[in-house]
């Protein structure tokens, strides 16, 4: 989010209410906040890293708000996902009894965002600027149908190949190819203490609970709602979950093996820093004799990190879109 908030407060014929409870939805580290009544907003945010940055800059700040509660206004901040997106507006519409204002970039669909709910409801407001949009409606104008946007509201949780998943989490529609890519790849026995690292819905975990040798398994991911869907399809009392940011997670005891596809983005470019500072986690969790399994796209370039932080590395196993590498014998161990 650039200022366009504080620009449509100013410019645009924006009010929020001077009282009752400001909810904004998915919003993120950096955003400009500055308009909102600090004392009146909830954050509803989570990714744990986002989550714990705005919490830091004096915001309250939670995972989720039940259903039941109501709001003032509300704040959308899009996401990517277009069923992410329209699940946010039309939970907004349904708990807000005041105004709710879609905020977001231009290539994360925001004008046909805008073309969809104005064909719901009457905008009140809008405003383009720094190659994106806001605006926004209100349900308390003469008319509102409660239910114009009930259609969009996603269920909690969806069942794919055998797997509970929910949207906006990552491979939300089906097993991801590289992790499938993995899991074929894996010994029947990594040891008995491992960790997923950014375990997402649980696929690569759900694998690894078949090894019956297997005495914890840690499940560390930092979408606390993809986190509730592992807890559904990792099942298992070996399995313990956290809701952590994996480059700063702190195993207890030092691991046999990390497995783990690692994410490569925040935006939509790809940041390749992401996935080596997820190979440095590794190394730091797991015991002197201990192996990484990961899984990546062909293009990334991991070897370089992996060479710097492990004695012996190799590529195992691949395709013209994935490489899954195997690395051993952490050259830094466990502080």
């Amino acid at each position: 989010m650039s200022a366009r908030l504080s620009l449509a407060i100013d410019q645009g014929g924006l009010l929020l209410p001077t009282s009752g409870p400001i909810v904004v939805f998915n919003p993120r580290a950096g955003d400009d906040l500055a308009a909102l009544p600090r004392e009146q907003a909830l954050l509803v945010q989570p990714f744990r890293p986002d989550h714990d940055a705005l919490a830091a800059s004096g915001f309250t700040v939670d995972w989720m708000v039940p259903q039941t509660d109501r709001f003032a206004a509300a704040l959308v901040v899009l996401p990517r996902a277009k069923k992410q997106a329209q699940d946010l507006i039309a939970r907004a519409a349904s708990q807000t009894d005041g105004v709710v204002i879609i905020d977001g970039a231009k290539t994360d669909g925001a004008d046909s965002l805008m073309r969809e709910v104005r064909k719901r409801t009457t905008l009140d407001g809008s405003l383009s600027k720094s190659h994106g949009r806001i605006f926004w409606f209100r349900t308390d104008q003469p008319g509102f149908d409660r239910a114009a946007f009930a259609d969009w509201i996603a269920p909690d949780a969806q069942r794919v190949d055998g797997f509970v998943t929910a949207p906006g989490v990552f491979s939300a529609d089906g097993i991801d190819p590289a992790s499938r890519m993995l899991a074929e790849a894996l010994p029947e026995h990594l040891g008995a203490h491992v960790a997923d690292l950014g375990a997402g819905w649980g696929y690569l975990s759900a694998r690894l609970l078949a090894d019956a040798r297997l005495e914890t398994l840690d499940l560390v991911e930092a979408d606390r709602i993809a986190l509730g869907c592992a807890m559904q399809n990792a099942a298992d009392p070996r399995a313990r979950f956290h809701w952590s940011d994996a480059t700063l997670f702190r195993a207890n005891p030092p691991l046999d093996a990390v497995v783990m596809n690692p994410p490569f983005h925040t935006g939509r470019a790809a940041e390749p820093s992401l996935g080596q500072s997820f190979i440095e986690a590794a190394a730091r969790l797991l015991t002197p004799r201990g192996q990484l399994w990961l899984v990546a796209n062909r293009h990334l370039p991991y070897e370089a990190a992996l060479d710097a932080a492990f004695a012996e590395t190799k590529e195992i196993a691949g395709d013209t879109r994935f490489k899954v590498l195997y690395a051993a014998q952490p050259r830094r161990t466990r502080r």
